[in-house]
């Protein structure tokens, strides 16, 4: 009875994550948002499904696929999400208007945001400064 229920809240835990992960993909504006929350909430569905196929079957053969399957997930989601968006940024895929900081260029390097510069500009000054008087 309690392995019952145990099974049927990681079956629901994974189900509403892969839930939040579709409804992810089809609301949010943006592709680098769309797979943030598709790797993100589908990784940890999938895994907590996966949890539950363990418990059910309790078998060492299947625990051992499961948890390879688990560290696969957890190994290659993350990767192939970043390639992805990396090639999608590179590619010129436009991003959200609402994106109000780009640190990355189109060469590759990531580029300081300007209020960052400012205040390192002035911290430099002062540093210089300092130094000059002593």
């Amino acid at each position: 009875m309690i392995t019952e229920l145990i099974i049927a809240f990681f079956l629901l835990a994974g189900s509403f994550f892969v839930l939040i992960a579709s409804i992810g993909v089809l609301r949010l504006p943006d592709l680098m948002m769309k797979m943030h929350a598709s790797t993100k909430a589908g990784t940890l569905g999938a895994g907590l499904i996966l949890v539950a196929v363990g418990i059910s079957f309790d078998e060492i053969s299947v625990l051992t696929r499961i948890l390879a399957t688990i560290i696969f997930l957890l190994l290659t989601a993350p990767v192939a999400a970043h390639l992805i968006g990396r090639a999608a940024y590179y590619t010129g895929i436009e991003l959200w208007e609402g994106t109000i900081v780009d640190e990355m260029d189109r060469n590759g390097e990531i580029s300081e945001p300007e209020a960052s510069r400012k205040s390192r500009a002035a911290s430099d000054a002062k540093l210089n400064r300092n130094v000059s008087e002593s």
